[in-house]
């Protein structure tokens, strides 16, 4: 397995990689700001997908390995959920704090993505072999949050945008589907 994390590692360092690329070639569109806060963002979503279709993978095939990634793709997931974050607080914002805490009260969407960023930050931070072993039984069920995460990161893409619905649409297609290999019934 440790063949495997090596690659894995550098897939999932390949976006920040072109997007640095994009930053220096000054090729992210008119609004740079703007396309690195969409880029991070989805990023973060792709990978919390992929995490939580590892289960319904290892149930439908019997191949336990990609299991062992699992942490690694979750922990990539809040990496680019935070670049996400402090994108939309420096470069957006440009930490003006008043306005930031405005946006999170005023705008649903905001609150959402904050909402779902505190999950991620709760599970990072959990994602380890103490806290493993502290929490116990409690720890899957706290790592269950995951799919509420998820949901809420959907839910704060869908709000914000206002015409192209195709990109989160997709996104919530594939969260049902994974939700629904995970119902009793489908278990292999």
């Amino acid at each position: 397995m440790r063949l495997w994390k090596l690659p894995v590692f550098l897939a999932g360092m390949a976006p920040l990689a072109w997007l640095a690329w994009g930053v220096y070639r000054e090729e992210l569109g008119p609004n740079p700001v703007e396309y690195l806060t969409h880029a991070t963002g989805d990023w973060a979503l792709r990978f919390l997908l992929v995490t939580l279709a590892i289960t319904p993978l290892k149930r439908i095939t019997g191949w336990r390995r990609p299991m062992l990634l699992r942490r690694m793709l979750g922990l990539f997931s809040f990496f680019y959920a935070s670049l996400h974050l402090l994108v939309w607080l420096w470069l957006d914002r440009e930490l003006y704090w008043a306005g930031m805490l405005e946006d999170v009260l005023k705008r649903p969407y905001i609150t959402v993505g904050m909402l779902a960023f505190s999950i991620l930050l709760v599970l990072a931070l959990t994602s380890n072999a103490f806290s493993m072993r502290r929490l116990g039984r409690n720890w899957q069920r706290l790592h269950r949050l995951a799919y509420g995460a998820a949901a809420l990161g959907i839910l704060h893409y869908l709000w914000l945008v206002k015409a192209d619905l195709l990109q989160p649409l997709t996104y919530l297609g594939v969260f049902v589907l994974l939700m629904l290999l995970r119902m009793p019934g489908k278990r292999n």
